[in-house]
């Protein structure tokens, strides 16, 4: 019998220098459909996924920026979903932080690859170009990736303060352990002062805009002018969105998908901990498989399901005992990890 599998696609922020030659090493460089990819950037006269990829030094001003960074991570992780071991997985339900709702969408076969790969690269050159704001992302969870009271005590004021003195401060995604703010220009330094600090949080994340938040609302006309609501279908396989609902098969209308797409997933806070934790109790996957680049998502993906409970997790020591002993999620990242997933390395 073969082992049910969800699925989580990266977002922004998941290729960094140590993933630079991402699809040459795991993938031979990604093959017919990378070069689909890069002949639609040589036509919107963008640098190509290969020369990207190929590429002698990471610059972060160039891997970085939405433009190039967010069809990047689309070929890394579009190369690793055709690549998991069909034999062994059934694929139950699909999810992705951010940006990977996007990917998810292909995954879940409610995008034909080229219509994902035109969504991927219109938002991401949009986001380059029209974005606004910033991200700020901070952390609620103890060593142990366990929630704490003090922190979420200290969220609620952060946030009332901001309201009360209209700093234009929200909340951009739920993060697992983590929360990631969304603000403008002259919040942005305001939350980095008044947040606790330690020694990694409060961290701003560059090259992104304030994306799921109000502040991105102007956008929404644009990125509807630039994707057809004719590119989606009605899927092939669960899809779980940033506000934790079910997008189930030939179940919904494709125009209720696009409006959420290009509307409320904009403007609206991206909970990726809700996201992940109604697919792995109400689909019960064996595994949990993170396609890569990067290893970024898995403490979130884990802290997330730490803090439900699902199947009796109680904290980083008890998920880090299970992962040595069997696996409960794998990075297509991590070597051996990924020769469990793909069957191969």
């Amino acid at each position: 019998m073969k082992e049910k599998a969800l699925i989580i696609c990266p977002g922004r922020g998941t290729y960094n220098a140590a993933e630079l030659g991402y699809l040459q090493r795991f993938h031979g460089g990604g093959g017919a459909f990378v070069e689909r990819l890069d002949t639609l950037r040589r036509e919107a006269g963008q640098p190509t996924i290969t020369q990207l990829d190929s590429a002698e030094k990471f610059v972060p001003s160039r891997h970085l920026t939405g433009d190039n960074a967010s069809l990047l991570i689309y070929a890394c992780a579009m190369a690793d979903f055709a690549a998991i071991d069909r034999e062994r997985f059934d694929i139950v339900a699909v999810t992705g932080n951010s940006m990977g709702w996007y990917l998810a969408l292909v995954c879940a076969g409610i995008l034909e690859f080229d219509a994902g790969a035109r969504l991927v690269n219109n938002m991401g050159t949009l986001m380059h170009g029209r974005g606004t704001g910033g991200q700020i992302v901070w952390s609620l969870c103890d060593d142990d990736w366990r929630m704490t009271a003090a922190k979420e005590e200290k969220l609620r004021q952060i946030l009332a303060q901001a309201a009360d003195e209209d700093r234009g401060v929200h909340i951009s995604i739920r993060l697992g352990g983590m929360i990631v703010f969304a603000g403008n220009d002259a919040a942005l330094p305001w939350l980095m002062d008044n947040l606790p600090k330690d020694d990694r949080f409060p961290m701003r994340i560059n090259h992104h805009a304030a994306f799921h938040s109000p502040l991105l609302r102007d956008i929404i006309p644009i990125a509807r002018a630039q994707n057809s609501p004719a590119d989606f279908g009605s899927g092939a396989v669960a899809a779980i969105d940033g506000g934790g609902k079910i997008w189930v098969p030939k179940a919904f209308d494709p125009a209720a998908i696009y409006d959420y797409t290009l509307g409320a997933q904009i403007s609206q806070t991206y909970d990726f901990s809700r996201a992940v934790q109604v697919a792995a109790f109400e689909y019960m996957p064996d595994r949990v498989i993170l396609l890569g680049p990067g290893t970024t998502l898995g403490a979130p993906t884990a802290q997330a399901l730490i803090a439900s409970g699902w199947r009796g997790l109680t904290g980083k020591a008890d998920f880090l005992a299970r992962q040595n002993d069997d696996p409960i999620l794998l990075s297509c990242a991590i070597d051996a990890q990924r020769t469990i997933a793909l069957g191969r390395m």
